[in-house]
């Protein structure tokens, strides 16, 4: 019962979150039943139906990605006093977390299906003329298990990965974290960098062998990217892996360039926020650094041309970077959160609030000099082997 007022009491702006959740379920469960409708209208191109089948997997990584993102930031998960007294300690909200994300998941997966069988035009007749008929199988009975199965995919994905990520961790000794002669200063540089270039140049190198060697039969990518292969698939999925590993590093190293020299008051306090927020903002700047130089890479290759792409592609990339840009946007909003006390003692100790300002946009100066040409450089990287 408590667990349940303190979900139902939260602010508009979580359940505002949540509610997105809800939305981007609805999409990528709308996405995995018209691969069903797919399959069922077209019973001889069973390679298709996989392939399409394995397209919903970056819509379901993206929606994973953000409902755990929305799960380390909600209040009702966070430690407070009097929580443990009540018996909601580090266990009790990693399940209320957990149970949360898939209500959430659940309601949109719901919706997903009530809007496909709309589409189907099963009870109320066929919208739009019929338009959606042949790729949504109407006429064809929807089998029960399989529907269910993909319609539960993203609850079971979301809140287990949930579960994982706010598992309980093993505290460190009071030692350790309370020693009045330990000078405060900026963690250690986040570990990850070296395995997210070697994933990011793998995934460029076996992009390059899928362009080289041409698509296999049968495997030819939705919308006609360029006649690739699904190793253009795997490519971009292990450099995107690649990049969100290296996005706590990268944004490490540029708190450290923001310090070079003899740095003054703005640069110094730029640099150390940089520094102690790389890991909270890095991972996810990765993420979108990875979807816009898959974008770019795609709007490279069809400069001049039509590109080949359906309402149903087109739906996939908008969850992709809707959920990219809504995980970054979340986890700028925490990182602001987790600093309010130094602002605020700054502000009482008499700092301008026009350093304080001057700051922030030099951070996001620092972070667009590094990541805007890196993205560029990797889109460049990606498009290449494919244009030729």
């Amino acid at each position: 019962m408590l667990a349940l007022r303190l979900t139902r009491g939260a602010r508009p702006s979580v359940q505002a979150r949540r509610l997105l959740v809800a939305a981007a379920s609805a999409g990528t469960g709308f996405l995995l039943l018209c691969t069903l409708g797919y399959a069922l209208g077209h019973p001889e191109a069973a390679p298709g139906s996989s392939l399409r089948l394995a397209w919903c997997v970056a819509p379901l990584a993206a929606t994973v990605y953000l409902a755990v993102s929305v799960a380390r930031t909600d209040p009702a998960t966070q430690p407070r006093p009097g929580l443990s007294a009540v018996g909601l300690g580090p266990v009790q909200r990693m399940v209320l977390a957990a149970v949360s994300t898939a209500v959430a998941c659940s309601l949109g997966s719901v919706v997903a299906l009530l809007l496909f069988l709309h589409l189907r035009g099963d009870g109320t007749g066929l919208p739009f003329d019929g338009a959606a008929s042949g790729l949504l199988a109407a006429g064809w009975e929807l089998p029960l298990a399989g529907t269910l199965t993909l319609l539960a995919l993203v609850p079971i994905a979301a809140s287990v990965t949930t579960a994982v990520v706010l598992r309980p961790r093993p505290v460190k000794a009071a030692a350790d974290t309370d020693d009045p002669d330990r000078p405060e200063a900026p963690a250690g540089p986040p570990a990850g960098l070296p395995w997210g270039v070697a994933l990011l140049a793998a995934g460029l190198a076996v992009e390059t062998y899928a362009g080289r060697t041409g698509p296999a039969p049968g495997l030819r990518l939705p919308g006609g990217l360029a006649g690739s292969s699904l190793g253009v698939l795997v490519g971009w999925a292990v450099t995107a892996v690649g990049l969100a590993l290296a996005g706590p590093g990268l944004t490490y190293l540029c708190g450290r360039l923001l310090q070079a020299g003899k740095p003054g008051a703005v640069r110094l306090l730029g640099g150390r926020v940089l520094q102690q927020e790389a890991v909270r903002i890095g991972r996810p700047l990765g993420v979108v650094c990875a979807v816009a130089s898959g974008a770019f890479a795609a709007a490279t290759l069809y400069t001049g041309t039509e590109p080949d792409t359906g309402p149903l592609s087109t739906l996939g990339a908008l969850l992709v970077v809707g959920c990219a840009l809504a995980t970054l946007g979340m986890a700028s909003v925490e990182a602001k959160h987790a600093r309010s006390h130094t602002t605020a003692a700054l502000l009482r100790l008499g700092a301008p609030a026009t350093v304080l300002r001057t700051a922030v946009a030099m951070r996001a100066g620092a972070l667009l000099l590094l990541f805007g040409p890196l993205t560029w450089l990797i889109a460049e990287l990606a498009a290449a082997p494919l244009a030729g």
